[in-house]
């Protein structure tokens, strides 16, 4: 049951990070003419979704709970 806490950690940490730290996504745009290559690299940032974001916090504090030690008779 312990491994159940500490992957329930680990996505609720990835769910509360990703909120605030944007995805970097490279796209390269280019003309190609014979041996000649012009092109231009361009770079967006995005945020993953937040109904994203609040299902893996969600996930990841079930998993905790799942995990924590119980009682024992």
């Amino acid at each position: 049951m312990k491994s159940l806490l500490v992957v329930g950690a680990v996505v609720l940490i990835l769910g509360l990070l990703s909120f605030f730290v944007p995805i970097p996504h490279y796209e390269h745009h280019g003309v190609n003419a014979g041996d000649v290559h012009i092109g231009v690299t361009t770079e967006h940032n995005s945020l993953v979704p937040p109904v994203v974001s609040v299902v893996l916090v969600i996930a990841g504090a079930g998993l905790m709970i799942a995990g924590r030690p119980g009682r024992q008779s």
